[in-house]
């Protein structure tokens, strides 16, 4: 979780070929609770303009794997989280073999050894492609797409929901189903994260072990300076919605604080809450609305210093969230609370959190099995056993403040919960009712590289370089050249 910020300030490209279908429908059209994502002939997508290669034509020419692959495990994944999961939470994972003694380095991933083993003498292979410049996506494209003719097979890969689709709607996943786990055995999984990695067909693809419903977080010194209290019941009275959260950051402003920090902060409660998806199924790309009301906002917040003008993740932004900064508070979901925030902070008893103007989330990794792996039911036990087991999610959640995707066990361990670096506030009880209020039905293939397109078009917009006119036709050039199939307005 350390490498998270990599993750999501990755690249902005996620490359589809122009027979790839949208993963939604055209604008008239709804998406249902059990994942309408995936619109049409999810089969008929191809990797990076490659032949096309439905599942059942691939299947013909399936080549079995080689010995030397069913003995070992082959994960494709682009940073260390997924991999200290797995070697913190996975009983079969072999520690000892695999050198592990339970230190960790600066980023605190575990320190192994340079091979890594399950108790049954199978040897764990980490294929590890970073996320900058979309290299993580066109080696995973390249790998599955030679996967049926290949003796050596990938058995899980990891994916995130900006692209999620991408892949779910692809030949070379396997649903979870098949893969054998159960209706019993995901009833506890929160229904959005089985929505973002659900195909055309309804069939789920993959699992996550998180999920990610986001928070207000704010500085308490701030709030008893400028609104008279910290309190989390009272703050959230004042910032419940959109205007009166407007209102709060003039009196900020008035008592010489900012109610954000950059451009961005704001950007997933809006982009979370569209009411159609960015894509339709004729490519047309759809500008929602409510994004362009978080365009209004922050170019609002931005010419009357609401905000300090910082980006995600540069190091002003993050400076912005320690003890001497002026910035009242930040959107975060579950990770950023207790990783991202809690290491910029470094303090204890500075922050509360609320659950702000609107429900939303932020991140997430679901674990995809790889069709034609020869290790399936490894694959299986790694999914359940991450996903599935309440005691081992609880268990996840109560040593690393992560937001486990299990009801049972979040709805359990809320009770009486304490976080230390939100001078003990129960945020997990705050998440336990958010979560059921994320609505991710609107989510598409696009997302990734819409939302960063759309960002870094308005930025301009935002510093007075362009009028917003301008700042849009920039985004439709922008993502016309990003998905030469995709049709913008003229």
């Amino acid at each position: 979780m350390a490498q998270l910020k990599k993750v999501l300030a990755g690249s902005f490209a996620v490359m589809m070929a122009a027979s790839m279908m949208a993963g939604c429908g055209s604008d008239d059209s709804s998406n249902g609770g059990n994942g309408g994502n995936g619109g049409n002939g999810g089969s008929d997508w191809n990797y990076s303009g490659a032949l096309k290669e439905t599942k059942a034509e691939r299947i013909k020419q399936e080549k079995e794997g080689s010995a030397d692959s069913q003995k070992k495990l082959v994960i494709c994944t682009w940073n260390q989280e997924f991999k200290n999961r797995l070697r913190a939470y996975y009983d079969q994972y072999d520690k000892e073999k695999s050198g592990m003694t339970g230190e960790t380095d600066k980023d605190g991933n575990f320190i192994v050894g340079d091979h890594e083993y399950l108790k049954n003498g199978m040897e764990i292979v980490w294929k590890t492609t970073p996320n900058e410049g979309n290299a993580y996506q066109d080696k995973l494209d390249e790998d599955l797409k030679a996967q049926a003719t290949s003796e050596d097979k990938i058995d899980m890969f990891l994916v995130e929901a900006d692209y999620a689709l991408k892949y779910v709607n692809g030949p070379y996943v396997m649903p979870v189903k098949e893969v054998g786990l159960t209706d019993d055995d995901l009833k506890e999984q929160y229904q959005y994260t089985k929505d973002i990695v659900t195909d055309s067909n309804g069939d789920l693809q993959g699992v996550s072990w998180q999920a990610t419903p986001g928070l207000f977080a704010y500085r308490r010194d701030i709030a008893k300076d400028v609104l008279g209290t910290d309190d989390p019941t009272e703050v959230q009275a004042k910032i419940s919605n959109w205007d009166d959260f407007n209102k709060v950051a003039e009196q900020m402003k008035a008592k010489g604080y900012f109610m954000l920090s950059g451009y961005d902060d704001s950007y997933r409660t809006f982009s979370n809450n569209v009411t159609k998806c960015w894509v339709d199924s004729e490519y047309k790309v759809h500008v929602d609305d409510n994004l362009m009301k978080w365009v209004d906002q922050t170019k609002e917040y931005s010419d009357k210093a609401y905000n300090n003008k910082t980006s995600l993740w540069a190091p002003e932004w993050g400076a912005d969230q320690g003890k001497d900064g002026k910035v009242f508070g930040f959107f975060y979901s579950t990770w950023g609370i207790n990783f991202t925030l809690a290491g910029n902070a470094k303090s204890n008893d500075l922050y509360y959190v609320c659950p702000g103007p609107q429900a939303y989330y932020w991140g997430g990794t679901w674990m995809c099995a790889a069709d034609g792996t020869d290790n399936k039911d490894i694959v299986c036990d790694i999914m359940k056993k991450l996903t599935c087991d309440t005691a081992n999610m609880k268990k996840l959640t109560s040593e690393t403040q992560d937001y486990t995707n299990n009801q049972a066990a979040m709805k359990e361990l809320s009770n009486g919960f304490s976080s230390e670096f939100l001078g003990g506030q129960n945020h997990i009880a705050m998440f336990v009712d958010a979560a059921p209020k994320i609505n991710a039905s609107n989510a598409g293939p696009y997302d990734q590289g819409c939302n960063e397109t759309f960002q870094k078009a308005f930025k301009d917009y935002f510093l007075g370089t362009v009028d917003k006119d301008t700042a849009l036709k920039n985004f439709y050039k922008m993502i016309k050249e990003k998905y030469p199939n995709l049709k913008t307005p003229s």
